[in-house]
């Protein structure tokens, strides 16, 4: 199978759940033994093309192009004076556009893969050569918005608004044309289906994410009795609201309840104080997943599949979270992890953990059973080879 995969955004450093779930596909596919060359933008001002480049050549042919997302004047130029989605003309970039072509004009692929809606236009080149594309949605982005404008309220919250309607009705278009549409979800697939009015073919694939060799939580312990963890990622709404959320409203009730306990922020805002410890985005993220520490994942907006719930089951780390950061990944409360929905919550969890060390043991192990049995990469990479195989065979018979 060779696959041309179109991206919005390198997988590699993998600091994000999209670029790590992007990265995980790629791997899988090479190890099942599928040749695929990826096309995705690089900023130059951020990232090191040809280091980038490197770091990929393992799994895919990388064709990077020199290209960052399109400032405000140019988005609403593309979005036709601000009626269609914003959030596509900003990573709507001709340049991406231009070398799918080329690579389409220059050699043979069966499938085009487009990494998430804001990928489509570039792949837009496969349509006129009949060669399928196939959407990976890593979750329904009209949902995102919708609950982002909810939250906000007042002036923001009306054009929050807006730009989900208009993503929304873009959204089930784009399900309608794609000759198949992967959802991470159950859940996802079910909103993706009706956006598009029940048409479009829509598939469950889950997210991949590997066993590690080293033993779990290994490496250096964080400071606190306990140590939490709170993942940030600079830039996404639905992160950038939790932790402001958790630092502001749930962590005075967590320290009440715990007072050794102390808070460490990756990758987020703010400066550190007597019980939160702010650090960079890791460069390894088994910094993050450190022995003895608890992963709290306080998403309140959420669609699609949380990598790090993921990845703190395979590095052996208890998970606390809310009932929307799990939703999709198949949790009981109490068995995978410990779920909380308003500070008094999260603070009674991080009590029970903290005077239950057995019951941490219980839901790593649960939760490393789930990820072995629902998310193991060869499985999932099955799966998205026999997505792919029957968009050709459809595509065909239809030609």
């Amino acid at each position: 199978m060779k696959v041309l995969a179109v991206a919005t955004k390198t997988p590699w450093p993998p600091v994000d759940g999209g670029r790590l779930l992007l990265l995980q596909t790629l791997e899988g596919l090479a190890a099942a033994g599928a040749q695929t060359t990826l096309v995705a933008p690089v900023d130059p001002a951020r990232d090191d093309p040809a280091r980038t480049a490197a770091a990929l050549a393992h799994c895919c042919e990388p064709c990077l192009v020199a290209a960052a997302p399109a400032g405000a004047v140019t988005t609403l130029a593309r979005s036709a004076g601000g009626r269609g989605p914003l959030s596509i003309a900003r990573h709507t970039l001709p340049a991406v556009g231009r070398e799918v072509a080329r690579r389409l004009a220059a050699e043979s692929f069966d499938v085009v893969h487009a990494e998430q809606l804001q990928a489509l236009p570039q792949a837009a080149p496969a349509r006129g050569l009949g060669v399928p594309v196939v959407l990976r949605a890593q979750n329904v982005e009209s949902d995102l918005w919708a609950a982002a404008a909810r939250w906000r309220g007042g002036l923001r919250g009306r054009l929050l608004a807006v730009e989900a309607r208009r993503l929304a009705r873009w959204e089930g278009g784009a399900v309608r044309r794609a000759a198949a549409t992967l959802a991470l979800t159950e859940e996802d697939a079910a909103r993706l289906t009706a956006l598009a009015g029940g048409a479009g073919h829509v598939t469950v694939v889950r997210a991949p994410f590997p066993a590690f060799q080293t033993p779990p939580a290994t490496g250096p312990r964080l400071s606190g009795d306990p140590a939490v963890v709170v993942l940030g990622s600079g830039g996404w709404l639905p992160n950038a609201d939790s932790a402001a959320w958790f630092a502001a409203a749930v962590w005075p009730a967590v320290v009440r309840a715990l007072p050794g306990a102390v808070l460490h922020l990756f990758g987020g805002p703010g400066a550190s104080t007597a019980s939160v410890v702010v650090h960079p985005a890791p460069a390894d993220s088994a910094a993050a997943f450190a022995p003895g520490a608890v992963l709290a994942v306080p998403l309140r907006l959420a669609s699609g599949v949380r990598m790090k719930v993921l990845e703190a089951w395979a590095r052996g780390v208890p998970v606390v979270a809310t009932p929307a950061a799990v939703a999709g990944l198949g949790v009981e409360d109490g068995r995978e992890a410990l779920l909380a929905a308003d500070p008094p919550g999260f603070a009674r969890a991080f009590a029970r953990l903290h005077g239950d060390p057995a019951l941490a043991v219980r839901l790593t192990a649960a939760g490393e059973r789930a990820r072995r049995e629902r998310h193991d990469p060869a499985r999932v990479t099955a799966d998205l080879l026999a997505a792919y195989a029957r968009a050709v065979s459809t595509a065909r018979s239809s030609r």
